[in-house]
């Protein structure tokens, strides 16, 4: 994949964020009265392995004016190494806009995870293109890559056509663009003609393109893998299956991959992923790993298959290094895996958990 040259940033994200409260020790919510709290999104979470790894990423979205957690917010993304631009909204009174709140746990042994998204009033609903310098930010700043998700594509009119218009303005300067389909049913109900057309265009004009069967199905209407048995041999031909047919239909996409999970507990999982470059797979079969917190696994194996085209390599370390992300993402409390160096990442791979001192 050709990277485009003298640019500013390696990667660009448009973003709504908000905020994580979760109970210590793995506890459920409702049986908790302390709660940690941290500023997360899907984007951001893909983008932290690139920030935290040394390229200059860029983060487009929204804030509430005058917030203490909307400076809680800048000040964390600040400390990954990132730049943001973005919009400051009045808030219009107590029951004006907020950052969306995401309650959650990690589960614990035989008890799984359970989420609840409180989105009311999110600010990020009102990103919108005219607050942007798109010329400045495509022509004279440049940027090798856009990195867009159906969670943001999705949700609302507003950040449907926002996440158009950056799809437009980057594959006319030249960017690469990756999309994660991120189909969530709760989104699209009503709007599944309106979110089929915005989906459908970002698809056309995509390099990279990520999602489950489900995603694609849903989201694009591409016919599903033919019923088949539930080991790890039938859901890879069933993947490969289907892409085969998503090729057909989006023939500018270059790059296919997912992960491939086994829950076997709340804290051991079968993790593996599967990438098709041009015509070359690549797999990396499940192997288990130990779990401390699951959320954000799939966001930092996309941020880590994103470093690895941004840094040039062979499509085999794309995946292999996107696996990596992803097992380590699970090892920490935040949504996003905090790596130190591409050493740490590598030893993952190779399952060397050993004392480096």
């Amino acid at each position: 994949m050709e990277l485009k040259k003298n640019c500013k940033y390696s990667l660009l994200v448009p973003t709504s964020m908000g905020l994580r409260i979760c109970p210590d020790n793995g506890q459920p919510v409702w049986s908790s009265n302390i709660f940690r709290m941290q500023a997360t999104s899907a984007e951001t979470n893909v983008a932290s392995i690139s920030s935290l790894l040394g390229l200059n990423v860029k983060v487009l979205t929204t804030f509430v004016k005058g917030s203490p957690m909307a400076a809680f917010i800048k000040s964390d993304l600040r400390g990954r190494g990132m730049d943001v631009e973005g919009p400051e909204v009045p808030q219009g009174g107590p029951w004006g806009y907020r950052h969306q709140i995401n309650i959650a746990d990690c589960g614990s042994g035989v008890r799984g995870p359970r989420v609840w998204n409180d989105r009311a009033g999110e600010v990020g609903r009102t990103l919108d293109v005219k607050d942007f310098d798109l010329d400045r930010i495509f022509g004279v700043e440049g940027v090798q890559m856009v990195h867009l998700s159906g969670l943001i594509a999705a949700l609302s009119p507003e950040t449907g056509r926002f996440c158009l218009e950056i799809a437009r303005a980057a594959k006319a300067s030249g960017s690469l663009i990756s999309f994660d389909i991120n189909y969530r049913a709760s989104f699209w109900e009503g709007r599944e003609t309106e979110l089929r057309a915005i989906f459908s265009e970002i698809c056309s004009v995509a390099d990279v393109l990520i999602g489950n069967e489900e995603d694609f199905q849903l989201s694009l209407g591409i016919e599903g893998p033919e019923a088949g048995g539930s080991d790890v041999a039938a859901k890879i031909n069933g993947f490969k299956e289907m892409i085969y047919r998503v090729k057909a239909v989006y023939p500018n996409a270059q790059v296919f991959a997912t992960t491939l999970r086994q829950v076997n507990n709340t804290n051991s999982h079968n993790w593996g992923a599967i990438l098709l470059e041009g015509d070359q797979w690549h797999v990396a079969e499940p192997r288990e790993i130990t779990v401390l917190d699951r959320i954000g696994g799939g966001d930092a194996f996309v941020g880590g298959l994103l470093y690895g085209i941004l840094r040039g390599w062979e499509p085999e370390k794309w995946l292999q290094f996107g696996w990596a992300t992803g097992a380590l993402a699970t090892t920490y409390l935040t949504d996003y895996a905090q790596v130190e160096d591409e050493d740490q990442v590598w030893a993952a791979w190779k399952g060397n958990a050993r004392v480096k001192r």
